[in-house]
């Protein structure tokens, strides 16, 4: 789903540009009519002559959305989609969880998400340090978190996500 982020340059026409800018990754930072389009697309009935359909991905780097950098064979019926906003219960998103067969809800601990998330800000080089990280976590992507929370429609399995040594790759401390 990272490929229906906005691009930077639509979130700056929006009306509150710093506000986009700040919440990127809530709801409304997404293409969800795009994303329903593509549901739609790959829903359809198989045509083995039909060129690939192509998705979007992300740039981490430019901090964009690329256009059609996945192919998906027109052929391929078994498609595994993640995403925050998959059983969200308003706009699009209600359309597009009607074009899956199964949605899986990985539930997890605030204060363990939030750990998660500073690491992975920190590593991924969006935050500077485990404060910035912390900070961000806190105005935006818990937030997010609870949006989807409160708002989430049918799942059809929870998994519950929790710390387990055993799942620990070797040579590493912790694995979240």
């Amino acid at each position: 789903m990272d490929g229906y982020h906005l691009t930077r340059a639509q979130l700056s026409a929006m009306p509150d540009p710093a506000t986009a800018h700040a919440r990127r990754g809530a709801a409304f930072t997404f293409d969800s009519a795009g994303f329903l389009e593509l549901l739609l697309t790959l829903r359809a009935p198989i045509d083995y002559d039909a060129a690939a359909i192509t998705a979007p991905s992300f740039d981490h780097a430019k901090k964009d959305p690329v256009a059609s950098a996945i192919a998906v064979p027109s052929s391929c019926r078994i498609v595994v989609l993640e995403g925050l906003y998959l059983a969200l219960n308003e706009g699009n998103w209600v359309k597009a969880r009607k074009c899956m067969d199964l949605v899986w809800f990985v539930e997890v601990d605030e204060a363990a998400a939030r750990r998660r998330l500073v690491k992975r800000h920190v590593a991924a080089g969006i935050a500077t340090d485990e404060e910035d990280a912390g900070q961000r976590a806190d105005a935006n992507d818990l937030p997010n978190g609870r949006e989807i929370i409160a708002k989430r429609g049918r799942i059809d399995e929870i998994v519950i996500s929790r710390e387990d040594a055993e799942w620990r790759a070797e040579g590493t401390e912790e694995r979240s």
